[in-house]
């Protein structure tokens, strides 16, 4: 009788056993593995490469779109201008906008700045240089792991990344910023059929700034660069979103030497002054530069103008005092 129990027993702890070995789950590596494979199929993309460099061990997919200068080999210490966009593979949050997605800082920085450290890794080993685009597939234990990131639901649209989620992005590393804010301008003219600009070429301080006057003035005492002025503005950035709306004439005078370099350029070129209506677009070289800025919109709400944005203005002058 004792044998015979001990027999079952065995046989129930050999049963046991099987059942836990049959039931091991996937590592998180193996997980994003699998989601990053599934992806790739039920999306038909074709062109992905795996990332090999360290032994095969990042889990990262991507495809080179251009391959960049090759004079210009991105390392960490170098500073970079990137433009992306991302989405998380089930689709539930959607961040598509190349104004607002700039960063620019140092390429080992952005996984500091609440990028992803995948991103940062599929740069330096992958993309490598700067001009180059990529397509580049992020396993969730190199993006935001098993929280996530943002406030709110992973259910409602763009507002939270959910935990192990991975990642498809798109990236641009530019390598040559007036030649893409000048293209950025021109795109952004023809769509919003803006015509009879002109661009000033021959002042250094304008980098490309268009100017169109919009209503003539009504004084010749034409805007220098020792000018004082009272004036109406908007400023806002190409998606869209308004970071000046002053609507009505500013109560402390302005000096011209302390706008923006393409407002002060756009205004003298244009022989601005009383009564001037003018509309003006500034690269992002001759507005605030490499460094993002916090403003207010029209509604008082906190808004930012990332680093090498583009800036379009619209001024009217109330005063100008010589």
């Amino acid at each position: 009788m004792k044998q015979t129990t001990f027999t079952l027993l065995l046989f129930c702890v050999i049963g046991l056993l099987s059942c836990r070995k049959n039931s091991i789950q996937p590592d998180i590596k193996q997980y994003d593995q699998q989601q990053i494979t599934n992806y790739i199929k039920s999306q038909g993309i074709t062109g992905m490469v795996r990332d090999t460099v360290g032994g095969d061990t990042t889990g990262i997919y991507y495809q080179i779109l251009t391959p960049g200068n090759t004079a210009h080999r991105l390392q960490y210490p170098s500073q970079i201008s990137l433009v992306y966009t991302v989405q998380t593979f089930d689709g539930t949050y959607i961040s598509a906008d190349t104004i607002n997605n700039h960063f620019y800082d140092y390429l080992g920085h952005i996984s500091t700045d609440n990028l992803p450290l995948g991103l940062q890794t599929a740069i330096i080993n992958d993309l490598k240089y700067s001009g180059g685009r990529m397509r580049v597939l992020i396993p969730s234990h190199l993006a935001y792991g098993v929280n996530g990131t943002g406030s709110g639901s992973s259910q409602v649209a763009n507002s939270r990344i959910g935990g192990n989620e991975c990642l498809d992005y798109y990236v641009n590393i530019v390598d040559n910023q007036a030649a893409y804010d000048s293209i950025s301008i021109a795109k952004y003219m023809a769509a919003n059929a803006m015509t009879g600009y002109t661009r000033i070429t021959d002042n250094a301080d304008a980098y490309g700034t268009y100017y169109k006057v919009l209503t003539a003035p009504t004084s010749n005492d034409y805007i220098n660069f020792n000018s004082t002025l009272t004036y109406y503005n908007t400023g806002q950035i190409l998606n869209g979103v308004i970071f000046s709306d002053q609507n009505a004439t500013v109560s402390v005078p302005s000096d011209v030497n302390g706008l923006v370099a393409g407002v002060q350029s756009a205004m003298i070129e244009s022989q601005s002054s009383v009564g001037s209506k003018i509309s003006i677009l500034i690269p992002s070289k001759g507005g605030y530069g490499t460094a993002s800025q916090t403003a207010a919109n029209q509604y008082g709400q906190s808004v930012t103008v990332p680093a090498n944005s583009v800036l379009r203005f619209t001024f009217v002058i109330a005063t100008v005092t010589p």
